[in-house]
């Protein structure tokens, strides 16, 4: 009896041991287990916000060079990039060659020059003529000039015989310029038919226009390389001072506004070239629309950078080479700063997850300034404190975490490739 009582007991006992546990292990499985999180350091540092954008680098000073006047240009022996002298002849032009004509022009223009040489023929025949009754007029002047001091006629027959010199020699003077002016008349159509029958592809040296380099600089662009005909106005090569160069980037117009005349600039051109810096000059107060990538109509403004004189040798870069550009908007010292990912929507402010004891607690922060990865704090914690970075909603107060330090703390500098 007393051995059947024991045998239950005992078989009481282990049924009891396997529901103690089995509880033990409902209790570890549900048991709220701490949530892995990466954390960051609240520091203080050099707070800067910072836009970043894509430019170009330009000539300050650029020249086009243009025709003064319709002309046939000569071959351009430069080439882009080669370097040239103020003053320099850099283009040569000549007067445009006549254009062809038909036969029957041309016919047209032979009998002019023999019509113009018939009358210069008439016209010299003239001035013979004249010449001929001048020294009859001369002679019967004398003679009646002597005649009357003997007074064998009136002064009357004198004046008249001087009168009528006098009329002979103008007529002289008129046939001499009528002669003149046969020799233009006969010039002016030899002229014209030389100018239609060609010269033979022979090129006369006299009359060319030389084009010279308006500064010490490089040939940056030939419009036209290869000879031939330009109009007024025509460009023909640009030239620029390289070593003069400015960066032009362009930004959205609600970021150009944030941008003060000014601000400090870093230019980069890849990671195995030396940066430059400098400084916004100028905003163009004009904006224009730009399509983006994901074919969205932005409205862009251009921004003007002069780079500093003392920040470095230009690297072996020219006009329209691309420039990464890190404009700083604001620049505060001693500031209180947490990554971004650690800030979550609370109301109309902001509010991060602060570790104590390994478990996170909620803290309203009064945020200045944002970055691209950075906010400055003004209120709401301290420098020291441990933040949760991005907590997605999925966390509770008093939650107990598992800290994961993060790789990159607020303020330290983006690794090389990433903003």
């Amino acid at each position: 009896m007393m051995g059947s009582v024991r045998a239950r007991a005992g078989r009481f006992g282990a049924w009891l041991l396997l529901v103690a546990v089995a509880l033990a292990a409902a209790a570890w499985a549900f048991w709220p287990r701490p949530l892995p999180f990466e954390v960051a350091t609240a520091v203080q540092g050099r707070f800067e916000q910072t836009i970043r954008e894509d430019g170009r680098l330009r000539v300050r000073h650029r020249y086009v060079v243009t025709a003064p006047t319709g002309a046939e240009l000569e071959r351009i022996e430069l080439q882009v990039g080669d370097p040239v002298a103020a003053g320099q002849p850099i283009a040569r032009l000549r007067p445009i060659a006549p254009q062809m004509i038909d036969t029957r022009t041309r016919a047209v223009l032979q009998e002019r020059v023999g019509s113009a040489e018939a009358g210069r023929l008439a016209a010299a025949a003239e001035v013979e003529r004249q010449l001929v009754a001048q020294t009859q007029a001369r002679v019967e002047s004398e003679r009646a000039s002597r005649l009357a001091s003997e007074r064998f006629v009136s002064p009357a027959v004198r004046e008249q015989a001087e009168l009528a010199l006098q009329a002979q020699t103008m007529a002289l003077q008129a046939a001499r310029e009528r002669a003149h002016l046969a020799d233009h008349t006969l010039a002016e159509a030899r002229a014209a038919l030389a100018r239609a029958q060609g010269s033979g592809g022979t090129v006369d040296v006299k009359g060319r226009w030389t084009l010279a380099s308006p500064i010490a600089g490089r040939v940056l662009k030939i419009h036209q390389e290869s000879g031939g005909p330009i109009t007024a106005g025509q460009p023909i090569l640009e030239i620029g001072d390289t070593t003069q160069l400015e960066a032009l980037v362009d930004l959205l117009s609600g970021d150009a506004l944030r941008v003060p005349i000014g601000a400090p600039v870093r230019l980069s051109f890849g990671q195995s070239l030396p940066g430059l810096t400098g400084r916004v000059t100028r905003v163009e107060p004009v904006a224009f629309t730009k399509v983006s990538a994901l074919g969205i109509e932005e409205q862009r403004v251009n921004l003007v950078v002069g780079i500093d004189p003392g920040s470095g040798g230009l690297p072996a870069v020219g006009d329209g080479f691309r420039v990464e550009a890190v404009i700083t908007v604001r620049l505060q010292e001693s500031a209180l700063m947490v990554p971004v990912a650690a800030l979550e929507r609370a109301g109309s402010g902001w509010s991060v997850w602060v570790l104590r004891d390994a478990r996170a607690y909620p803290a309203q922060v009064d945020v200045r300034e944002r970055s691209a990865d950075t906010a400055w704090i003004v209120s709401g914690l301290l420098a020291g404190q441990q933040v949760l970075l991005y907590p997605g909603g999925k966390v509770q107060e008093g939650q107990r975490v598992l800290a994961r330090q993060a790789q990159r703390q607020a303020g330290q500098p983006a690794p090389p490739g990433r903003p």
